[in-house]
Order: C-alpha cells, then sequence, then structure tokens
C-alpha cells in the first residue's frame, strides 16, 4: 500500500479527467471530512487531498492517488 505524508504531490481520476493537489493529511480514524462521513483505520487509512484547480478538499483511499515529482 502507498505512503504519502503531508505536503506531497499527488493525482487522482475526478470526473472523467485527472486532478491534481496536495496531501492534507493522513486519516486513521472514522470521521467527518470533505462533507462525508469517512471510514477509515489504521490498517485502511485513507487522505485528505487539496484540489489546485478547485480548492476543494476531497478523500481517497491510498490506491486511488498517484505521487507525482
Amino acid at each position: 500500500m502507498a505512503e504519502f505524508k503531508k505536503g506531497d504531490r499527488v493525482s487522482w481520476k475526478s470526473h472523467g479527467g485527472t486532478a491534481e493537489g496536495e496531501v492534507e493529511e493522513k486519516i486513521t480514524e472514522d470521521t467527518e471530512a470533505a462533507g462525508r462521513t469517512v471510514r477509515a483505520s489504521r490498517d485502511d487509512p485513507q487522505y485528505k487531498v487539496r484540489s489546485e484547480k478547485s480548492g476543494g478538499d476531497a478523500v481517497h483511499k491510498p490506491g486511488a492517488l498517484k505521487k507525482e515529482s
């Protein structure tokens, strides 16, 4: 499983295209983020990311994110 840290630049598929942004935090417990309930644990984390283009927040599983250089 990929590991990301705060500040990492990442990309992900979004509405038929690709979005880019920055990791804001690693989520390791159930919480409210990006306007929805996020189910996460230490063994199954998710990442809150901020879109460069829209400025909006999203939450993704590690497999949906690709680290950019």
